[in-house]
């Protein structure tokens, strides 16, 4: 500046209550010395300036927060002058301030560690609306904070944050109904949506399994709905395994395709329906080829199956009544040749043969209680014609009559047993005629005649026994006892008896 300006310079006055502001007039100075206000004025605005450059920046970085620089641009608007001349704001109003815009960064914290955890969340895709509205109030808030309007600014944030808190805390919500929107687009096969609804329940929920096996089965829903489509084709033109192979493809890819299960299901069961067809068809073949063993073997296999059991078992049991009744149709023949030869044991045994077939068959059971009967009836008969002999006991004598007389009430008698019958008759008849029969002795010997009873001691005797078998006991003193057995008729008849004791019994001495 020059002298000639600073002469120009008019002295104004100078309060240290104002803020240090220059007006529009110019300002004299005496170029002589310059007055003592100068020199104060000039301190004074040097240690305002220390205060801006020390004090002030560490109060503003105490209470500094992310916000600041959005804020930058309101505390860059210029200062305006004090009305009052001495101080504009009191160091207790500069506090109350402080502390306020404190408050209203807290609440700004907590709204942006909200908003970023929506955004995490994709809320575009599902809350748009409400988090626009809650960002809304926050920006109202910004508009408070740059006049500096600390109280109004926090009820904004509150409003701001709680609405971003209300809309997370229907997340869980959001989240089922994305589940439910993921598995409606999963069904109607599309993809996209639904891999896009899974992503997102993901986002809410990344350990939720049941997300990520739809995701899963969205990546390949393409791919399984033109296999599905294949196997189809193939199920309608009867090409069964091919299908099965395509449907059984797809559960590799989507283990968790219903209707893919459902399908291998359903071709499986129609395979094992044809293979049953099959070997039913195959049994029967046999059958009507006369090998009716192999039918049962097939019919069998079929029951294996597991399908249509009670048909395969039927005709199985078809097979063998038919079997059955064909082997007693053969057994029958034989108890009827057996029954007319009189050959009743045979015929016993072949009843038996016919019982284990089926052992409610009437015929066979009265038929082989007839059989039986004149089975013991030949016996008996056989018996007595072979051992006439023992008619001469009156017991055995009753008891052969009444065979006889058993055999004789027999209705329609074949001629074994009338022959049997007569035979036993003559035999019966001649038991009861009395034949005499020579007895020969010592004199000396005792002899008993068993049955008859006590003969004694005699040369000759005479006695008249019926036909049959006699034993003649002969005692000595001295003598070793003697036994003579012999025949009564039959053509058995002795010309005599000899009954004597000639064997002496030698005692010997002992000490």
């Amino acid at each position: 500046m020059s002298e000639k300006d600073i002469d120009k310079i008019e002295p104004v006055d100078f309060d240290l209550n104002d803020s240090l502001l220059f007006s529009n007039k110019s300002v004299v100075v005496n170029t002589n010395k310059p007055p003592v206000w100068i020199w104060i004025g000039l301190a004074l605005l040097i240690v305002v300036a220390l205060v801006v450059i020390f004090v002030l920046p560490a109060v503003v970085t105490e209470y500094e927060l992310p916000l600041e620089r959005r804020i930058e641009s309101a505390l860059a608007q210029p200062a305006v002058a004090p009305t009052n001349s001495v101080i504009a704001v009191s160091p207790f109003e500069e506090a109350q301030r402080s502390l306020q815009r404190k408050e209203a960064q807290d609440v700004l914290a907590v709204l942006l560690e909200k908003q970023g955890e929506l955004d995490t969340l994709e809320v575009e895709h599902w809350g748009q609306a409400e988090y626009e509205a809650a960002l809304e109030e926050a920006s109202i808030g910004d508009e408070f904070y740059r006049t500096q309007d600390f109280t109004l600014a926090t009820e904004s944030y509150v409003r701001g944050r709680d609405g971003l808190i209300e809309l997370l805390d229907t997340v869980p919500t959001v989240m089922a109904q994305t589940m439910v929107d993921a598995q409606r687009a999963l069904d109607e096969a599309d993809s996209l949506t639904s891999q896009d609804k899974f992503s997102l329940a993901l986002l809410f929920d990344p350990e939720s399994e049941e997300a990520q096996v739809g995701l899963a089965r969205a990546r390949v829903l393409d791919e399984v709905t033109v296999l599905l489509n294949h196997g189809d084709v193939l199920y309608e033109d009867g090409e069964l395994e091919a299908a099965r192979d395509v449907y059984q493809q797809i559960l590799g890819l989507d283990s968790y395709n219903e209707r893919a299960r459902r399908r291998v299901n359903e071709v499986a069961a129609q395979i094992t329906e044809n293979e049953f067809a099959m070997i039913m068809s195959r049994g029967y073949a046999f059958l009507e080829s006369g090998n009716p063993e192999q039918a049962i073997t097939m019919f069998q296999q079929a029951a294996n199956l597991g399908v249509r059991q009670e048909q395969a078992l039927a005709a199985i049991t078809q097979t063998e009544t038919e079997v059955a009744n064909a082997q007693i149709n053969e057994i029958r023949v034989l108890i009827s040749a057996a029954e007319s030869e009189e050959k009743w044991q045979m015929a016993v045994d072949e009843y038996d043969k016919v019982l284990a077939i089926d052992p409610n068959l009437l015929f066979a059971i009265d038929g082989r209680g007839y059989a039986d009967k004149r089975a013991q009836l030949d016996r008996l008969l056989i018996d007595a014609n072979e051992n006439p002999e023992r008619f001469a006991e009156d017991a055995v004598f009753q008891q052969t009559l009444n065979v006889y007389y058993t055999g004789r009430a027999v209705e329609g008698p074949g001629p074994r047993l009338v022959g049997q019958l007569d035979e036993l008759q003559v035999l019966l008849e001649n038991s009861q005629v009395p034949i005499d029969i020579q007895l020969v002795s010592d004199n000396l010997t005792d002899v008993t005649l068993l049955r008859i009873g006590n003969i004694g001691s005699f040369d000759q005797h005479y006695v008249s026994l019926k036909p049959g078998r006699y034993v003649a006991v002969g005692r000595r003193a001295g003598y070793r006892e003697v036994r003579e057995e012999f025949t009564v008729g039959f053509g058995l008849t002795p010309g005599l008896v000899l009954v004597q004791c000639e064997e002496r019994i030698v005692s010997t001495n002992r000490r």
